[in-house]
């Protein structure tokens, strides 16, 4: 048995990679002299380095889920940034001669889109969809001994997408070295059933492949080990695998650690394959213990213990890094939305990176997630309805066999706003799908987000999945359970509130649809939103009073590139507004309200800014987001008065205001009290002079010195007195240095056509946001500087370890 593989073998793709943005007639020939391409590692994201343009992929559109029902020249709908057209990439890769004999694969985490895998100058595969994850087998085109190359020609089209999608090899790749004897690609399903205290059962199904001629004696052993690498579980069982086999097996855990958002315990289970008592094969899953229970009277249980579903819709955009996905700057993310209490993501609307389920099953977030924005009628000209019927089951089954080990994950979505909700074939479509789901995963309830719920309900579509969703529909929610009592039912989509960080406009009252102003930005004061929209107080309210309600998914998180409603055919607009938080990181005043209503923390944050020059004598509205059920405002030590939650007031329910308050120049300050009339915290905004310094303040003070590690840097401008300067915009520039690399800046705009890969940034209402990243192997300090014309420079010292 010399001709085995001991173990499998996994290289990650990331370097000496070779990219050109054109068509290249001999791409994939040994022949072509590609010296004159550009260097780059993948993940890789061609459209983000820009530049922004009006003409890039500009969409000539209705948008019928909006209501606008005539076409409109959309000029930022997928960020202004070139996402489309035809790449080429190019990596030599050495294949040892002892590996002859062995199974050479190759798996891509997602390709946006439409990719042509060559290696040697022969087709092997490729596939359309940019989100799934696939394998191809490369065996039979390798040169052993020898370099091979690996070419991809990848072409994402225009009008593909109603947000920004970003291009090329943006997810991970990897080369496997495998026996002919192997599991196979996500070649595991995990379930555990008969849980209790004392023990909880797990079952495993293997699928295995035989690519040889091997007759040996074949043994699959599984183990499963707890995070301290403590064996807790094994079985062995016999097999004989003459082509494909799927092992089933049922282990017994004692005493099991239940994975929840507050302890995500998390098991591994190591499937190892014998011939003769010789290992060549080795695979790790990843899984959790725990029940989920979804009660259509008394909402979701998660290990028999309730939990309301703080959830938020994000895409999978990074901001200034663009769709290329970093582990750390995914983890940012989660780190920022759970600090304001979310302990849920929608994966809106597409099946995300592995990485972050992974990152979510160790952090401890559930998940809805989502397989598609379109089914047959589409939304836009080349989206996915153009492959819906070659390949939705394929896409579906990919997705759903990759992701169906992760504990995080709760519900299938098939479906965002489809608008075959509005026509006859909707259910079928709906049933068809939701059976592939439930054929391959049975453990979970399978949902999709109803915009139209009427038509979705009349149709027949909403019965056809186990879960539906409703978008924006707070209003109706007493209705429809009382029409469908046996319905489990919650908010999919909600709110959709739209903000630009720290700008505030007077008078301070709902805008719906927002005032159009000429700076293409959007009052914060969080009551402004696009016609199907509304500020967060009504589901709030409608969370509360309807218990039956799983939770809600506010639409967004994050601010991400495309999609800049309400700003839709006004240029430079090219990101959303809707985000709790920016698309740098810097929370927005909303952020603050999700905090009051979904963690314990004492909450006490008050807005606008108060440097309103000019303004003298008049009156600003001043707003109060916190957990406390009274506050009294003063000015320059003169009380405003107090103000009480009023339970029979939507926006005062949540909300403190005082509608009048005459400005003058100094200290705004707002005092909590508790119960029993005691001052319990105290919070503050004071009119800043004039800019005077940069203040840097870095997330971390040590990294990894991998050549991935991230540190995000908050970029302040104070007074001499430490006061943020509300308004300030002095272009900042920056000088990174030692054992790191400057990797991009943002502040949050979303107007700025600044490249986020410039070393020079303007400040956006005082702040901004730098990226650095680690070099790999490159141990020492990293050196940060940031300098503007007229202000004293800020200097820091990272570590990378």
């Amino acid at each position: 048995m010399s001709n085995l593989l001991p173990t499998r073998i996994v290289n990650f793709l990331e370097y000496g990679w070779k990219f050109t943005k054109e068509d290249i007639e001999n791409a994939t020939s040994d022949k072509l002299n590609d010296a004159s391409w550009e260097d780059v590692r993948v993940p890789h994201d061609w459209a983000i380095d820009g530049p922004f343009s009006p003409e890039n992929d500009k969409q000539i559109r209705e948008v019928i889920a909006d209501g606008i029902l005539a076409p409109i020249i959309h000029t930022g709908r997928t960020g202004g940034l070139p996402v489309f057209g035809v790449g080429w990439y190019r990596k030599w890769i050495h294949i040892p001669a002892e590996y002859e004999g062995k199974r050479i694969y190759i798996e891509f985490d997602g390709i946006m889109s439409n990719s042509s895998i060559y290696i040697n100058g022969i087709q092997a595969g490729g596939w359309p969809c940019g989100y799934t994850s696939f394998s191809i087998d490369l065996t039979d085109h390798i040169t052993f001994g020898d370099k091979n190359l690996l070419a991809v020609r990848v072409e994402p089209k225009p009008g593909a997408s109603r947000w920004y999608t970003g291009a090329g090899i943006y997810r991970n790749a990897r080369l496997l070295v495998k026996s002919n004897i192997n599991v196979k690609y996500c070649g595991t399903y995990i379930t555990t059933t008969d849980i209790s205290q004392k023990c909880a059962t797990v079952n495993i199904r293997t699928e295995l492949l035989n690519q040889s001629n091997a007759n040996g004696h074949v043994t699959l052993a599984t183990c499963i080990y707890d995070p301290l690498e403590q064996l807790v579980a094994e079985e062995k069982i016999n097999l004989t695998i003459e082509n494909e086999e799927t092992a089933v097996q049922q282990l017994q855990i004692k005493e099991p650690q239940f994975w929840d958002i507050k302890s995500p315990f998390l098991y591994k289970a190591v499937s190892s394959i014998f011939i003769d008592g010789e290992l060549v094969d080795s695979y790790e899953s990843t899984f959790g213990i725990r029940e989920i229970t979804f009660d259509a009277k008394k909402g979701f249980f998660l290990n028999g213990s309730y939990l309301k579903l703080n959830g938020v819709c994000m895409h999978h955009d990074l901001g200034a890094l663009g769709a290329a996905i970093n582990v750390r700057a995914m983890e940012r993310q989660l780190e920022v939305l759970k600090e304001f209490g979310c302990n849920s993501i929608r994966t809106s609307h597409n099946p995300p990176a592995p990485e972050l389920l992974f990152l979510c099953d160790r952090m401890g977030f559930l998940v809805i997630d989502e397989a598609f924005d379109e089914w047959r009628v589409a939304k836009v000209k080349n989206g996915y309805s153009q492959l819906f019927d070659e390949w939705a089951e394929k896409d579906l089954t990919a997705f759903i066999k990759r992701d169906r080990n992760h504990p995080c994950v709760i519900m299938w979505s098939i479906g965002n706003e489809i608008l075959d909700q509005n026509t006859p074939e909707g259910a079928k479509t709906a049933a068809w799908l939701t059976g592939i789901c439930h054929a391959l995963d049975a453990t979970r309830p399978v949902t999709a987000g109803f915009n139209t719920p009427d038509n979705a309900i009349k149709n027949g579509l909403a019965e056809a999945v186990d879960i539906p969703g409703w978008n924006y529909k707070p209003h109706l929610y007493k209705q429809y359970h009382l029409e469908h009592p046996s319905w489990v039912m919650y908010g999919s989509e909600t709110s959709s509130c739209v903000s630009s960080r720290g700008e505030y406009y007077l008078p301070a009252v709902e805008e719906k649809p927002p005032v159009m102003r000429d700076n293409l930005h959007v009052t914060s004061y969080d009551l402004a939103g696009p016609r199907w929209a509304y500020p967060p107080e009504y589901e709030f309210m409608a969370q509360d009073e309807c218990p039956f309600i799983l939770g809600e998914y506010v639409w967004t998180g994050f601010d991400y590139l495309g999609e800049p409603t309400p700003y839709n055919t006004e240029w430079p607009s090219r990101s959303s507004y809707f985000g709790i938080v920016d698309l740098c990181g810097i929370p927005k005043d909303r952020y603050y309200s999700y905090q009051s209503q979904w963690t314990d923390k004492e909450v006490l944050h008050i807005f606008p800014h108060w440097n309103w020059e000019g303004m003298e004598g008049e009156f600003v509205p001043v707003h109060c987001y916190t957990s406390f059920e009274e506050a009294e405002l003063f000015l320059n030590g003169r009380s405003m008065g107090k103000r009480k939650k009023d339970p029979s007031n939507t926006f005062t329910r949540y909300r403190l205001i005082w509608e009048e308050v005459p400005y003058e120049p100094g200290i705004l300050e707002v005092v909590a009290y508790n119960p029993d009339g005691t001052a319990a915290k105290t919070a503050k905004r004071q009119t800043a002079g004039k800019p005077y310094k940069v203040v840097l303040i870095p997330d971390r003070q040590e990294i990894k010195a991998d050549g991935d590690d991230l540190c995000y840097i908050t970029v302040r401008i104070e007074d001499e007195n430490g006061i943020l300067c509300p308004k300030a915009n002095n272009e900042i520039s920056f000088d990174v240095s030692g054992a790191g690399e400057f990797l991009a800046a943002d502040n949050g705009d979303q107007t700025s056509l600044v490249l986020f890969q410039s070393p020079a940034r303007p400040a956006f209402n005082g702040m901004c946001m730098l990226t650095v990243r680690s070099l790999k192997d490159a141990q020492g300090e990293i050196s940060i500087k940031a300098s503007g014309a007229g202000l004293i420079e800020a200097g820091i010292k990272v570590k990378s370890l």
